[in-house]
């Protein structure tokens, strides 16, 4: 029985082997070549673009704060509610200044008291003054203490009116119409002065706060158009140049440049960071590889481009992208200088598809 099963393996053995030395025919792709636009890399020394960074800003925006020490009674509004120019957003509790009111009103009416009897002692020996019934001291004594009277009615209004502008700031309102950004108080907190209490702002009008290094600020002009990359979004925007700070004493050495953004249907926010590509023209220490944005082939967080092989294929190359210039891209790596790329093509591409150079 041990030879039967030898001799019946052996056979089974040079069956297999006998099947796999059958000829292979090879697989031949009879497909269509894709016509494609190639382009050759080219480097750049000159920065078609001065980059700073910027953040944009509600051109219309206010932080509310009091003058005064207090309880809070009661914050009116929430983040995000819309507000009306007026209206009433904090009421801080105001009872000490209730109490200096009632005080200095109760002044003004012994103050009036006092200048209505002095106005009488006044005009009456002014009249005997006349007939040579008083003296010259006594008419001099009467019309001092007439012109006391009423400067201490005068004070008296003053006091009130600096009253009534301390409830001004016990009472939080809207300096303009506007959307509520931000609440930094709470009902029984205490409210200190210069804090801020409510954030406000127009919303819809927007601008850009951008920080240009000394050595290139004398190239901005007011006027200048710009564009501005939002990162979050990936958009890029037009605005203007609108100021330029002529001093640096307080921002380290970084001179100012606010830019007015053109109207868009883009959803952009207060506080978004941005890239500020000024049209000034820079020295670059080292060749730059752009390429235009069109030609870019995303998967997710990964960007490349399609090159061809050396046997007429598209071949997928993944790239390390660096900053926007209108519609160029830099590319940090993955694409060499004189390389070609395929800018575009007739058919869909993929990896090791046939293709054929216009």
């Amino acid at each position: 029985m041990k030879k039967i099963y030898t001799i019946l393996t052996l056979s089974i053995a040079i069956f297999v082997a006998s099947c796999g030395n059958e000829d292979k025919k090879p697989v031949v792709d009879n497909s269509p070549a894709i016509s494609v636009k190639t382009s050759q890399v080219t480097a750049n020394t000159n920065s078609p673009f001065l980059s700073v960074s910027g953040k944009i800003q509600a051109t219309n925006s206010a932080d509310l704060s009091t003058r005064m020490m207090g309880y809070v009674n009661k914050v009116h509004v929430n983040v995000g509610d819309k507000v009306r120019k007026g209206q009433l957003l904090v009421s801080i509790n105001n009872s000490d200044l209730q109490a200096k009111r009632a005080q200095v009103n109760a002044g003004i009416t012994e103050a009036n008291a006092a200048l209505n009897n002095a106005e009488k002692d006044y005009n009456r020996f002014k009249n005997l003054f006349a007939d040579n019934s008083a003296s010259q001291k006594e008419m001099d004594d009467m019309t001092a203490n007439y012109e006391m009277a009423k400067a201490r009615v005068k004070g008296a209004n003053q006091m009130k009116n600096e009253i009534n502008a301390q409830f001004a700031y016990s009472n939080i309102t809207a300096p303009f119409s506007g959307t509520v950004t931000s609440k930094n108080v709470e009902a029984g907190n205490m409210s200190n002065p210069g804090v801020p209490l409510i954030s406000i702002e127009t919303p819809g009008n927007f601008e850009v706060m951008a920080m240009v290094p000394e050595t290139e600020i004398l190239e901005i002009k007011s006027g200048t158009s710009v564009d501005v990359l939002v990162k979050s979004i990936n958009k890029t925007l037009k605005g203007k140049v609108k100021e330029v700070s002529t001093s640096a004493k307080n921002t380290g050495g970084q001179y100012l440049v606010k830019i007015d953004l053109d109207k868009t249907e883009a959803n952009i926010l207060s506080g978004m960071f941005t890239t500020v590509q000024f049209p000034v023209e820079r020295k670059a220490t080292s060749s730059m590889v752009l390429i235009p944005t069109e030609a870019i082939v995303t998967n997710g967080q990964l960007s490349g481009v399609y090159t061809v092989s050396q046997s007429n294929t598209a071949l997928l190359r993944w790239l390390r992208l660096g900053r926007t210039f209108g519609d160029q891209v830099e590319v940090l790596s993955g694409l060499n200088a004189d390389e070609a790329y395929i800018v575009s093509a007739e058919g869909k591409l993929f990896n090791g598809a046939k293709i054929s150079i216009q």
